[in-house]
């Protein structure tokens, strides 16, 4: 079983992701790292070389090695949600978690922090115009796939992680050494 987060950039998929992972005892990978480590380039450099889409069917490639997984939890890149086919097998894999922050707060995570310039502009403007046209097409694809909608805006990633662990189906409630 795969228990996939997605969500917008900044909404707090690769912070919380280790933290149900750890109170699972499941591994966890993060598919955007897992690509860059198995390319030997950034997602800037790939979409700078080659462009968004080819970008998004290595994205899908590795994506389908991932699920292959028997446990696992996954942060998936943020844009995974535009392949339908992707979709479909986040949704027969196992839960998805849709975590979801504010164009404010999304913008407070991600716009000039360290780390934020090794992701690509999606737009030609970039910046809270970029998120908020990216929101406005993503949003719909996100509610179609998730099985789970979890705010994060000012939230501690152990709170989000929690209440995750509260809406997982009964099984997976337990963690690893079988206490609740």
């Amino acid at each position: 079983m795969i228990i996939t987060f997605i969500g917008y950039r900044g909404t707090g998929k690769s912070r919380i992701a280790p933290l149900l992972a750890e109170r699972l005892g499941w591994p966890w990978a993060d598919a955007d790292v897992e690509l860059e480590r198995n390319s030997g380039r950034s997602i800037r450099e790939i979409f700078a070389t080659d462009g968004e889409p080819a970008f998004r069917a290595m994205e899908r490639m590795q994506l389908v090695e991932l699920l292959q997984s028997p446990k696992l939890v996954l942060a998936a890149g943020g844009g995974a949600i535009l392949n339908a086919d992707t979709r479909a097998d986040f949704r027969a894999a196992g839960p998805v978690i849709w975590l979801q922050a504010d164009e404010s707060t999304i913008a407070d995570r991600i716009l000039d922090r360290p780390g934020s310039a090794h992701r690509p502009n999606l737009t030609p403007q970039g910046g809270r115009d970029e998120i908020r046209a990216m929101l406005a097409l993503r949003t719909p694809l996100y509610a179609e796939t998730a099985s789970i909608t979890v705010r994060t805006d000012g939230r501690h990633p152990q709170s989000v992680a929690n209440e995750i662990m509260a809406a997982l189906p009964e099984p997976l409630r337990i963690p690893a050494g079988g206490r609740p």
